[in-house]
């Protein structure tokens, strides 16, 4: 088991109020005893926008950071209603943000509106958590590298500061479905774009990759084995979604990563 930096990610999508605090205080606690044994995290939970303020006053350390789950691509005030920019959620305590999630792309997001976002969301410092992934029809027809690379390359640009974006691989296909990659598989996708993006944009070193999609307490310990190769193929951390919402299934799924 290596000690590098692992995510976990936490994306509540729809779900909270001003008592779903509890959930963070409990994971709060049982992380400030499980770090002492030497691993190396950041905890992460995106909240609706409506909980990020109140949470942010609530949160006594830097243990865990806050996420929002979406943004305008509009950078200033403006006739946009009901939407929100990346500053406003920055001012708010938000230090990183989700963007290009495929339940957003399924509502008519395009690569080309996702990279207005993700250039909002970095003017305002913003950490961001970028999605990409494959449908089952189009895994089916071979097009998973082909559906990766154009979601980086028309979403990305060399000239963004690219130390502050993370890439979120969710095959569609897996998320809430309890379905996940074989072994090899997700080896492959891991190190392809770990390799493409390093290559595309010319960077030193490679992008962080973290998993989504089905990410629960049992099937943690599957994942936790990509450890045991090369620092390309490794998956640097998780985001994780219903599961989440639970504060025993969130702290369960870092425990047996561990174990």
């Amino acid at each position: 088991m290596t000690n590098n930096l692992r995510y976990f990610v936490g994306n509540w999508k729809m779900f909270g109020d001003f008592n779903s605090f509890k959930i963070i205080k409990r994971i709060q606690q049982f992380y400030v005893k499980f770090r002492t044994n030497g691993t190396n995290n950041k905890i992460i939970l995106c909240v609706p926008n409506t909980l990020i303020s109140f949470y942010k006053k609530k949160l006594n350390s830097k243990i865990i950071l806050l996420g929002a789950q979406n943004c305008s691509q509009y950078k200033n005030y403006g006739p946009f209603t009901g939407s929100v920019s990346a500053s406003m959620l920055k001012k708010a305590g938000a230090k990183f943000i989700i963007l290009g999630h495929s339940e957003n792309r399924m509502e008519g997001e395009t690569p080309q509106l996702i990279k207005k976002k993700i250039k909002s969301a970095l003017n305002e410092n913003l950490n961001i958590i970028f999605c990409v992934g494959e449908t089952i029809n189009e895994k089916k027809q071979g097009k998973t590298f082909s559906v990766l690379y154009n979601q980086i390359k028309n979403s990305i640009e060399k000239k963004f500061n690219l130390n502050k974006i993370i890439i979120a691989y969710e095959p569609v296909w897996s998320i809430g479905t309890g379905k996940t990659p074989k072994f090899g598989e997700l080896l492959r996708v891991i190190w392809y774009i770990k390799t493409y993006f390093k290559k595309q944009f010319r960077t030193k070193k490679y992008p962080k990759v973290l998993y989504g999609g089905s990410v629960n307490d049992k099937n943690i310990k599957e994942f936790s084995k990509q450890t045991h190769f090369s620092r390309i193929q490794e998956i640097d951390g998780f985001l994780i979604g219903g599961a989440s919402q639970s504060s025993k299934k969130f702290i369960d799924i870092i425990r047996n990563y561990y174990k």
